[in-house]
């Protein structure tokens, strides 16, 4: 009977490793990419005029055949424009581009800034890995052929899984960047996994959306770096961010910035943010005004 038992129970253990096996590798992009969350953010996506801020939206095309949106905010006045860095905004697994807007604070508070932002929202297409990094190296080239951002200082900014994004380009591109900025970024999917959920901790071997950030981070050999880091952040562990930190081989400026009571949804609210951007910029970026 004890036999019986026991093998009930071996089998039982069996049918849950292999059904969280299947659930992790068939839905982690699901998992990962959560661009239908909150409710309703693929289908609405709230405009720049709604916060006062310069409203086109460009609708650009991969190189694998899908459009992407964005919204370009060109600071008023080309003189200006030219004169003024422009910030590439990447943001984090959920929801979209006009969730972020609050962000565009950035713009205003800093008067000279354009802030072009890329986001799922009514973008075509999948969210994995590989199309994320087509996606943000099409919005570079936007950018470089643009008669006026193209004359501009390029500073990457990336919100955790956006931050990935943002070092990945980088990366792959420094010639073309002269900041980069990341927020709440973790060091790995993999290494991330354990943290979020512990029962599938022995089947991280598993997970094909890796986004290594502690190996592109290496690549990155001159820019200068930003490290935003909520220290109640309870998503991504401040440890990621200090390890990405201390990893890091840049010979230009890093900063460390970390906020005592930030989690990881609500560092833009923490004060001193904005300050610690906007410092960052002036000293290693461009003379803001």
């Amino acid at each position: 009977m004890a036999m019986i038992y026991l093998l009930y129970l071996l089998y039982f253990a069996i049918a849950v490793t292999v059904a969280l096996s299947l659930l992790l590798y068939t839905y982690q992009c699901e998992l990962l990419y959560a661009s239908g969350f909150p409710t309703g953010s693929r289908s609405v996506v709230a405009r720049p005029s709604q916060f006062g801020l310069p409203d086109k939206e460009v609708i650009l095309v991969t190189k694998d055949g899908y459009k992407i949106r964005s919204y370009v905010m060109i600071q008023r006045g080309e003189d200006v424009a030219i004169q003024s860095p422009t910030v590439v905004c990447f943001h984090a697994h959920t929801g979209n581009m006009g969730h972020r807007l609050p962000i565009a604070q950035m713009y205003t508070k800093f008067r000279s800034r354009i802030l072009p932002l890329c986001s799922y929202g009514l973008s075509e297409g999948r969210p994995t890995e590989k199309g994320l990094k087509i996606d943000a190296q099409t919005m570079l080239e936007y950018i470089k052929q643009h008669p006026i951002l193209k004359h501009t200082k390029l500073i990457a900014y990336g919100q955790s899984l956006g931050g990935s994004v943002a070092i990945s380009l980088v990366s792959r591109n420094e010639d073309k960047f002269d900041a980069l900025i990341i927020e709440n970024t973790f060091l790995s999917v993999p290494l991330l996994v354990p943290h979020i959920f512990p029962a599938l901790r022995h089947l991280v071997y598993l997970v094909h959306q890796t986004w290594k950030s502690y190996k592109t981070i290496k690549y990155v050999h001159h820019v200068p770096i930003l490290f935003l880091s909520s220290l109640k952040d309870e998503l991504v562990p401040p440890g990621h961010m200090a390890k990405l930190y201390n990893i890091s081989q840049t010979s230009g400026v890093k900063v460390w910035r970390d906020f005592e009571n930030g989690t990881h949804n609500d560092t833009c609210m923490q004060n001193g943010f904005f300050e610690s951007i906007a410092e960052f910029v002036r000293d290693n970026v461009w003379e803001l005004d």
